[in-house]
């Protein structure tokens, strides 16, 4: 009899409003730990530029590129480790106090053009409509975005390696070229991870909110790299 039901949709219906409910707690408390996630990250923010953070990771460029990362995956790690507990949550406010600190360097940088602060707000409004505009996509289009992943995963190591390389090059035209490449792999990942909740193949809200976490944030640093570069006024 249950065979039956289930053949014509009639058993399936209770457990598909779980799924869906279920799905929807998942992006609430996502987007809701997302919004929390930034405010430790303007903390860190402020106190690396009024501190003078950024001097401090100056002297030596590679050697502050390869301890980023290094305490970046070990917290990204440490993070996953934790995820269903309440300490991947505290590791993952710590994790965006560090990336608020680190974000010192282009800040300090942005705020000696006269024009600082308006970059900073167009950088900050851009980054939200390029998140509100892949977050619509994500929920309402029937297409699946997943098959991208591999090859944004692909994207962002090659990435990582040619700005580790330009470290040395030093080339203003492939830094450009960097950060134009990265708003849209990162834009893309926005679509990517945000569907995936949206779906129901990521279920844990911490994870989801560190990737999307991620996400936004490469797309503000790279698109106020960009307007530094081409807007920033000395006068």
């Amino acid at each position: 009899m249950n065979n039956k039901l289930n053949t014509y949709g009639f058993g399936n219906s209770a457990a598909s409003v779980t799924d869906v409910a279920v799905r929807n707690r998942v992006l609430r408390n996502t987007y809701w730990l997302l919004a929390i996630s930034m405010i430790p990250t303007v903390i860190g923010a402020w106190i690396g530029v009024v501190t003078g953070f950024t001097a401090m990771i100056a002297g030596s460029p590679m050697m502050s590129a390869v301890l980023f990362l290094a305490v970046a995956f070990g917290f990204m790690f440490a993070i996953e480790k934790t995820k269903n507990s309440g300490m991947g949550v505290v590791l993952l406010l710590a994790f965006t106090f560090f990336m608020g600190l680190m974000l010192a360097r282009i800040l300090s940088f942005t705020l000696s053009f006269s024009n600082g602060p308006a970059l900073i707000m167009y950088a900050f409004g851009g980054t939200a409509a390029v998140f509100g505009v892949m977050a619509t996509i994500a929920s309402v289009s029937k297409r699946d975005f997943s098959g991208l992943a591999k090859f944004l995963f692909v994207g962002v190591i090659l990435l990582i390696l040619a700005s580790l390389a330009n470290i040395w090059l030093q080339l203003p035209a492939l830094m450009i070229t960097l950060s134009v490449i990265a708003i849209g792999i990162f834009s893309a990942f926005i679509l990517v991870d945000v569907q995936r909740v949206v779906n129901g193949g990521e279920t844990n809200y911490v994870t989801a909110t560190l990737a999307i976490y991620l996400d936004v944030y490469n797309v503000f640093v790279n698109l106020l790299a960009l307007l530094g570069i081409a807007g920033g006024s000395r006068d």
